[in-house]
């Protein structure tokens, strides 16, 4: 009877999950033609209300506007009454705190007012100026602000971000603000970002312009690839570190990895399937362009990819897209992990910064086939590559500054992700043409290609760049564009477009300055290539030879994500962002030192979690199936616990360089008698979900 009854149990289970198999692979996209970009107010949607306002169809497309109060009331108007149409009655200034990857939901700062003024007889209007767009005000002392606020001193703004289209999701309308204090300090990622912005275009303009090429303005594209892990969401729930860090302290791998590199291009797992199509609809309908989406090298993980755009919406809509992932996941049963390192011997996430420079009349200046066809002139491109490589040199520390996110700290130099040395991979076809220009060799640059035949006649040749891939660089430039590869998957990427803005800004003011003083382009550009030509880099940078050769050549390898955050406050860093006006010396230090302090917490929500998982979970459950070895386990806390109390006597950098060693030494040691223990326990008497549990969806849900 009970051999029976356990048959029948055991079918009508896999009967139940066919029929939920089939009812998630009938989910079809929503999307049509209609549906992308109704909720955001730019292009057709707002010009239909600006001109019911006697505004331009194109008033929103500059900034003039925002310096008019009767125009800002109209576009105010108008926007309250897209509100309304679509059922939105709340109104939010949505910016970016400092510190908030990876543990504040959606990354972003939010107070939401509703459009309702109360009139004297006790009845609402609907009430929405033009100086309530434009600005808000809240407390600045209780964000991240490392001594720029304090409580008797706590005032901070959240003024319009023009270049980045006002939204709305359910029924609010997000408004994407920048975050300064009373003072005009920046306390948040996306003003340095907009003054360093700027710079670049100011100063390439200039040597544009000197070269012939006159433009209104120059302004960075990119496109961010989003790598994210989807689990089980019962599982998760059972796991306190997965819930309160985002990865795994302890777990001894799965029987099954990514050895057999099956997991990557995959066919996305159904419910996993249908939940990627519900994140693209609702991107979608935020004009948010989610192009691409696949199966990833590791089991469970996955990416989404967006087309170009300009760098200020393109943040501000990949911090929309983690919110929604992390959201539309827990609706299909599952949980989005965006952590850098999840899980220990898989492949961590990784968001690459796809990066290039446009002038406002559609040039890319990365494009040399373009740059030549719309200038006449073949030296343009290589002076501005020339100009990138001498600050990629100069200042590949700030670049390394720029990654180093608490979860980096696992993957750099991993042999997943690029290693923590930042050089450029040109290829060799233009790193052969940089060096006859630097040798005096002008002229434009030809990229060559070769036709393929794979030796069957139904499939035509086809041709294929001259250039490999290089996934080892930090770097590489891909024909068009550089890709930062070094970028983590939960990082705000504000901070590194600030930089690589930052940077061209000062290599592009060096060669204007030296072209206005008498030299000619390809001289300037020859000098600074004979300079910094050390940072140019086509080998493995997976090689055990690379590092020992980078130190040689006096690359900058900065192993500690630590000791690279304090590069923000060297005094050559400090002069070169005071002299571009995208940080003070008093931000750059507050940044440091919330930086430090971010990467301290991060460390002790860690070990915390270890700790309480050690003593109230692994150590029950030894005592209660009579395997592993509990004094070990007791030493392994008492060890993580002492690192605990050195962290709290230090503070600032010094605190952040022992909670480093707390994190990849003694709680490292720990984990190794955790998952020794995990590997002798029975399994039904282990306390929580497994890597086996959690990795394998197709298997487990």
């Amino acid at each position: 009877f009970f051999f029976v009854s356990h048959c029948f149990r055991m079918l009508r289970t896999a009967a139940s999950r066919i029929a939920s198999r089939s009812v998630v692979q009938a989910v079809r996209s929503v999307y049509s033609d209609a549906e992308c970009g109704k909720h955001v107010f730019k292009g057709a949607v707002a010009a239909k209300y600006l001109q019911k306002q006697g505004l331009a169809a194109g008033t929103l497309d500059g900034s003039a506007w925002t310096a008019d109060m009767a125009t800002a009331d109209k576009v105010a108007a108008a926007v309250m009454e897209w509100a309304r149409d679509n059922g939105a009655c709340v109104y939010t200034h949505w910016f970016q705190p400092l510190a908030a990857s990876g543990v504040r939901e959606g990354g972003t700062g939010q107070v939401h007012n509703r459009f309702f003024a109360f009139k004297k007889d006790g009845t609402t209007a609907w009430e929405f100026e033009g100086k309530t767009l434009l600005k808000g005000e809240t407390d600045g002392s209780s964000f991240p602000n490392g001594g720029l606020r304090a409580t008797h001193t706590a005032g901070g703004y959240t003024v319009l971000d023009p270049s980045s289209p006002i939204f709305l999701r359910g029924d609010t309308i997000y408004i994407p603000s920048i975050f300064v204090t009373w003072h005009g300090h920046s306390v948040d990622e996306k003003t340095p970002l907009l003054r360093a912005t700027e710079a670049m275009s100011t100063q390439a303009k200039r040597l544009l312009g000197l070269m012939g090429f006159q433009v209104e303005g120059v302004t960075m594209n990119i496109g961010l690839e989003q790598e994210f892990f989807l689990i089980p969401r019962d599982q998760y729930l059972k796991r306190l570190d997965l819930q309160l860090t985002g990865r795994t302290v302890m777990g001894k791998d799965a029987p099954r990895g990514q050895e057999m590199c099956d997991h990557y291009m995959a066919p996305p797992y159904a419910k996993a399937m249908a939940c990627l199509t519900e994140i693209q609809d609702e991107c979608y309908k935020l004009g948010i362009p989610l192009r691409t989406r696949h199966r990833e090298v590791a089991p469970n993980q996955y990416e989404f990819a967006p087309l170009f755009g300009t760098a200020t919406t393109q943040i501000d809509q990949n911090l929309m897209v983690m919110q929604i992932m992390t959201e539309v996941t827990a609706k299909h049963g599952m949980a989005c992990l965006l952590q850098e390192k999840p899980f220990q011997n898989v492949n961590g996430s990784g968001k690459h910064n796809n990066w290039s420079l446009g002038t406002l009349c559609g040039t890319n200046l990365l494009n040399p086939a373009q740059v030549e066809k719309n200038t006449g002139n073949g030296e343009i491109f290589p002076v501005i590559l020339a100009a990138l490589i001498r600050s990629i040199d100069m200042h590949g520390d700030l670049m390394r500054m720029a990654v180093s996110c608490p979860g980096n700290d696992f993957r750099l130099g991993a042999c997943e992700a690029p290693p923590a040395i930042i050089s450029t991979y040109l290829g060799d076809d233009v790193t052969n043409f940089m060096e006859a220009f630097k040798n005096g060799k002008t002229g434009p640059y030809k990229a060559s290609s070769k036709v393929m035949d794979v030796g069957v006649p139904s499939i035509t040749p086809f041709t294929v760049p001259s250039e490999d891939r290089n996934r080892t660089s930090p770097f590489p430039y891909g024909g068009a564009r550089f890709e930062f590869r070094a970028v983590g998957s939960t990082q705000n990427v504000s901070i590194v477009n600030t930089v690589l803005a930052t940077l061209a800004a000062d290599g592009f003011k060096a060669f204007a300055d030296a072209i206005e003083a008498g030299a000619t382009p390809q001289a300037v550009a020859s000098e600074a290539l004979n300079k910094h030509w050390r940072c140019i880099f086509n080998g493995n940078g997976y090689s055990a030879e690379w590092p020992e050769e980078a130190v040689k050549r006096g690359v900058w390898k900065i192993d500690s994500g630590v000791e690279a955050t304090n590069r923000m406050v060297d005094s050559k860093n400090i002069q070169l962002f005071e002299a571009h006006n995208v940080f003070t010396k008093a931000e750059c230090e507050s940044r440091a030192a919330i930086q430090f302090d971010y990467y301290s917490g991060v460390v002790e929500m860690e070990a915390l979690c270890m700790v309480d998982m050690i003593n109230q979970q692994i150590i029950p459950a030894v005592r209660n199936s009579g395997f592993g070895d509990e004094a070990a386990l007791k030493a392994a806390v008492a060890s993580v616990s002492a690192g605990l109390h050195a962290m709290h006597a230090a503070e600032g950098f010094e605190k952040a360089k022992l909670a480093r060693v707390l994190r990849l030494e003694t709680m490292m040691e720990a984990r190794a008698v955790c998952d020794a223990t995990e590997a002798i326990v029975p399994a039904d008497k282990w306390p929580m979900p497994t890597y086996k549990d959690l990795l394998f969806l197709d298997y487990t849900a």
